[in-house]
């Protein structure tokens, strides 16, 4: 057998320590277990086993584990350690084991006498698969103000209960330097306490998602090797955004002289908790005013009496130099629960200008936070309007902080938190809890932010490229929609109208694969391709091919569909190809919908050689009708169905052509709805117009 460290234990004697580090159970993985007679052959075979190793119970009970199990080269060795086993000793270390498709499983295992069926020596063997340890896939980053300045003792174990983090706090009272805690269990750290029961405890919380509070731990450890110290313990879980157990987070204090001890400990714990409910609470969503309210109903009132969120009008609209923006600044959520204050001076949306010299600016432009004094308070409120609040502040308010929103490197504004004078002031640890949640914030709120920033750019641009104002054919009543998505970002949808020369009409309605800036960018060239094709009066399948070779160009990963459509009065009806794109609804006079069902072609930018074209006759009295798929696709329901509802909606003919537009969209689209959708209608005007 391969192995890499051993320990074994002589009868009578106590087990002797296993040499270096024989690994850890990969988090949430069965052990296995099986019997060996005095003969070696498996008499017990676990479920675990089966699962880890691959065998049957059939395929090992009964056989020499050494022929099953041993790798070929490890015999000997294996041969040795039953031997020792049987003489009463234990075995511990890691070794490797063939599984049952003939590759190593290396592992780590307990082998300890035991009793065969016969009443001989034989063994029992516990076995994990060994993996490098887990690490905490979040960062602990919020909880390091925390950590350096607590005089608590702060740990953060992971999903293995093995040590990731100890302050110096707790290194102290364990007598243990905090990087030989690191990777270890407090069994190993400290056997010296009631480790096993505070183990099981950490476990029990991680399990059932429930904090256990102010366990209590006796003992002596090497800081007082002389003396009994009695600590309480806390342990809460730590979650993602997305439910997902990271770890513990744990909290000691040392009580053995006095119950105060007992109170800080609860707070403590409060703020670890208050930390991991950030995690969950704050950026559930990409709304800018959403994640800032979020912030202020997470602070208030556990622990603090109010909060005023407010940006710099320069960050939040960085692009409009018309007006003077420098130190305006905008509030973006504010909540003040007391009755008694004038909250009507607390409106989201209002700005005011910070005062120059002020402490406002200081925040500001250093970008470090600030205790207020009583005389700062008023410099908060600048507004005349709001001299109510002013002097309620002034009378009111015990201790305040005004903390910047930095995220990445950039002060984006401030927050403004407040005790009432009524109310236990803010101490050194609350300061470090608020700066820690404020910052994990500003880095919510800008994401939303820049969201928010990419959304409106993109919607400018698609709007700018979109051609909403259809021109005035002599032979065709046109109308088209475009709308964006409501819970998506803009995408590539679009339409046009393009006048060709003899009195014909190019249609086209596309949809460019993607959202965002992005997206409508590629859009508008393929809009500009078009148009400039169109002038040279390229027909609809040579149209196509060209198009294709323009998506080509701009990347492999770039795609599109397409439809274009020739209107010719001079003979009734339209050439039209597609490339990959829906199939367009052609409405007779009498009502009658059908779909095209010529070759649909490849999507652009997949090198598609052939757009062959259909000619579809559209008299007078008939209608054609191009979309894109998010008019009918949604969640609830296949295209079938979606082609289904559009028809029905096109049947009515004798409407005007907005208003069977406006019902197409009404009875179509969820709400919200859940893709761009762009939407073009043309019906030939009657003759002798």
């Amino acid at each position: 057998m391969d192995t890499h460290q051993w320990a074994g234990e002589a009868p009578e004697q106590e087990p002797q320590r296993a040499v270096g580090y024989a690994g850890v159970l990969r988090e949430l993985l069965p052990i296995a277990l099986w019997r060996e007679d005095a003969r070696g052959r498996v008499v017990e075979w676990s479920l675990a086993a089966q699962d880890l190793l691959g065998y049957l119970p059939e395929e090992v009970l009964g056989r020499p584990a050494s022929h099953t199990l041993v790798p070929d080269g490890n015999r000997e060795l294996a041969d040795e350690l039953t031997r020792r086993v049987h003489a009463g000793e234990t075995m511990v270390g890691t070794l490797s084991v063939r599984h049952r498709d003939g590759h190593p499983v290396t592992m780590e295992m307990w082998i300890v006498p035991a009793v065969d069926p016969d009443g001989r020596p034989g063994a029992m063997l516990i076995a994990v698969e060994t993996t490098e340890v887990l690490r905490m896939r979040d960062s602990l980053a919020a909880l390091e103000s925390l950590f350096t300045q607590s005089p608590i003792g702060l740990a953060t174990l992971g999903p293995d209960l093995r040590f990731l983090r100890v302050n110096e706090a707790l290194a102290r009272m364990n007598g243990v330097p905090a990087d030989a805690h690191l990777g270890r269990r407090l069994t190993e750290v400290v056997p010296g306490v009631n480790a096993t029961a505070l183990e099981a405890m950490m476990q029990q919380a991680l399990d059932l998602g429930t904090p256990v509070i102010d366990a209590r731990r006796t003992g002596r450890t090497a800081a007082d090797p002389t003396r009994d110290h009695t600590w309480s313990c806390s342990y809460a879980p730590l979650r993602d955004g997305s439910g997902r157990t990271l770890g513990l987070i744990a909290s000691l204090i040392d009580i053995t002289e006095g119950q105060q001890a007992l109170v800080d400990a609860e707070r403590a714990r409060q703020r670890f908790a208050l930390l991991a409910e950030a995690g969950t609470r704050i950026g559930t969503t990409l709304d800018l005013h959403r994640t800032a309210q979020e912030m202020v109903h997470l602070l208030v009132p556990r622990l603090a009496d109010s909060a005023d969120v407010q940006m710099l009008e320069e960050v939040l609209h960085p692009d409009d130099t018309g007006v003077a923006r420098q130190g305006l600044v905008r509030r973006l959520a504010a909540v003040f629960p007391d009755p008694a204050a004038p909250t009507a001076e607390l409106t989201a949306g209002m700005t005011f200008q910070v005062p120059l010299g002020s402490v406002y600016e200081q925040v500001i432009v250093q970008g470090r936070p600030m205790n207020l004094t009583h005389a700062d308070v008023p410099e908060l409120i600048t507004d005349p309007r709001a001299e109510s609040l002013r002097s309620y502040l002034v009378d009111s308010v015990g201790s305040s902080r005004l903390i910047p929103l930095v995220a990445r490197g950039t002060v984006l504004g401030a927050v403004v938190v407040t005790r009432q004078s009524t109310r236990e002031p803010f101490d050194e640890q609350d300061y470090v809890l608020l700066d820690e949640l404020v910052n994990r914030a500003a880095l919510n709120i800008d994401n939303a932010r820049l969201y928010t920033a990419q959304r409106e750019a993109a919607l400018t641009l698609q709007r700018s490229l979109t051609n909403s104002a259809l021109p005035d054919v002599a032979d065709l009543e046109l109308t088209g929609r475009y709308l964006p998505a409501s819970d998506h970002d803009v995408g590539g949808d679009w339409f046009d109208v393009i006048t060709l020369p003899e009195g014909r009409t190019g249609l086209v309605i596309g949809d460019v694969m993607g959202h965002g800036i992005h997206a409508a960018a590629v859009m508008g060239q393929l809009r500009t391709a078009v148009r400039t094709l169109a002038r040279h009066d390229v027909p609809p399948g040579q149209m196509l091919r060209s198009l294709d070779a323009v998506v080509a160009e701009l990347g492999e990963d770039e795609m599109a569909t397409c439809v274009y459509a020739v209107h010719d009065p001079a003979t009734g009806g339209c050439l039209v190809a597609r490339a990959g794109h829906p199939p367009p609804a052609v409405v007779s006079a009498d009502g009658r919908v059908t779909f095209l069902d010529g070759p649909a072609g490849p999507p652009l930018g997949t090198g598609g050689r052939e757009f062959h074209a259909e000619e579809v006759p559209l008299p007078p009295g008939s209608l054609l009708a191009l979309y894109t798929d998010g008019l009918i696709e949604a969640r609830d329901r296949d295209l079938d169905q979606g082609m289904r509802l559009l028809a029905g909606a096109l049947r009515r003919l004798h409407r005007p052509l907005e208003e069977i537009c406006d019902g197409i969209l009404a009875q179509l689209l969820p709400d919200p709805a859940q893709d761009d959708v762009a939407v073009l209608l043309a019906r030939p005007r009657p003759t002798g117009r």
